[in-house]
């Protein structure tokens, strides 16, 4: 099952769907409709469906051309499809388990806990508990196949650069992944482990862009940014953001900015906005040259890997033969107890770990 967070497809869509995404709040539509033009500038759009839709056509070829035989249903959390229809089709087609394959690498509250969270709560509404069981992949974030198209961008921007004479020297790498409440990232993770500031969602993405920067053969400086907060002010939130860092560059003789966008598996709103829009904006204010690498999307190492990653589950693959780029991986396939609850609601019902 292709679990995604789902996106508006039209201009009235784009309100009941914030709704979805914020529901529990209690904010205000006029609050929403604030965020609400992002999706707007793009005829209230958001591209994420469309390339979940050809994330699963890819996942299918891949299956295919090794002949395996394994069905593949798609279900979001925030618009339809959403995970319940899935369930229905997996129960229609006469499935018995699925396989939550998530597209969130790293693990926090909302990018691996509220997925398990959804996947309760659908066998709860369909009345399905009985008939259907899920389980989940590992968060992948150090996975070969997640982290090579990164490489690969990074790579070609910084020959890019060369080209224009520009020396790595005078050269800032961005990695940028969505910002999350400093009390979530906190709890990332399991709770026996320490990983430091942030938790396992810091940690994790800061492992990964030391990977990416070796094998990406890169001399340049580097730093781990944040992007997309939406919380009020007097909540904490993960920085530096990219948008301030950005500014500051100048005065530190950088010259160009390559902005890597560590933590999202596709162009979605966040990267079209966030980064192309309003930190590419930024750059150009203050005379910087700025590349913003791919997104891993349909990359083939990407796709593949997702398919080893249902196989290992489907195959009992033994831990010390799963692929991990970092020493934080493989990640754990049943989450650990307390992992990545959500300061604000406490622990919900989820499926795929150890209790709470």
């Amino acid at each position: 099952m292709l679990a995604g967070f789902g996106g508006p497809e039209g201009q009235d869509d784009v309100i009941p769907f914030l709704r979805n995404v914020t529901r529990g709040r209690g904010i205000p539509d006029e609050r929403l409709e604030e965020v609400a033009h992002h999706y707007r500038h793009f005829g209230g759009v958001s591209p994420i469906n469309e390339q979940n839709r050809r994330l699963k056509a890819a996942v299918e070829a891949e299956l295919a051309s090794r002949g395996i035989d394994l069905p593949v249903v798609w279900g979001n959390r925030n618009w339809g499809p959403y995970v319940a229809d899935a369930l229905r089709e997996a129960s229609e087609r006469g499935l018995s388990t699925l396989l939550g394959l998530a597209t969130s690498a790293y693990s926090s509250y909302s990018s691996c806990r509220q997925y398990r969270e959804d996947f309760a709560g659908a066998l709860a509404e369909t009345g399905l508990g009985d008939a259907l069981r899920i389980d989940k992949v590992r968060q992948y974030f150090d996975h070969p196949g997640f982290v090579e198209p990164f490489v690969e961008g990074l790579r070609a921007a910084l020959a890019d650069l060369a080209e224009r004479g520009i020396a790595e020297s005078a050269i800032r790498v961005l990695f940028a992944t969505h910002s999350i409440p400093t009390a979530d990232a906190e709890r990332s993770g399991p709770r026996d482990r320490d990983f430091g500031d942030g938790g396992a969602y810091a940690a994790q993405h800061r492992a990964v862009a030391e990977v990416v920067m070796r094998d990406a053969g890169a001399d340049a400086a580097w730093q781990l940014v944040y992007q997309s907060r939406s919380g009020p002010a007097t909540q904490p939130w993960l920085e530096p953001d990219v948008n301030d860092v950005i500014a500051g560059l100048p005065a530190q003789g950088v010259e160009a900015v390559v902005i890597v966008p560590l933590g999202f598996v596709s162009d979605h709103m966040e990267v079209l906005w966030d980064l192309d829009t309003e930190a590419t904006a930024t750059a150009a204010e203050h005379g910087l040259v700025v590349i913003r690498t791919p997104t891993p999307g349909t990359h083939p190492a990407y796709v593949s890997g997702l398919v080893d990653l249902v196989l290992e589950r489907v195959n009992g693959t033994p831990t010390a033969e799963r692929p991990a780029l970092t020493e934080l991986g493989p990640w754990y396939d049943v989450c650990r107890p307390g992992c990545c609850e959500n300061a604000r609601l406490g622990f919900k019902p989820a499926i795929a770990g150890v209790a709470p």
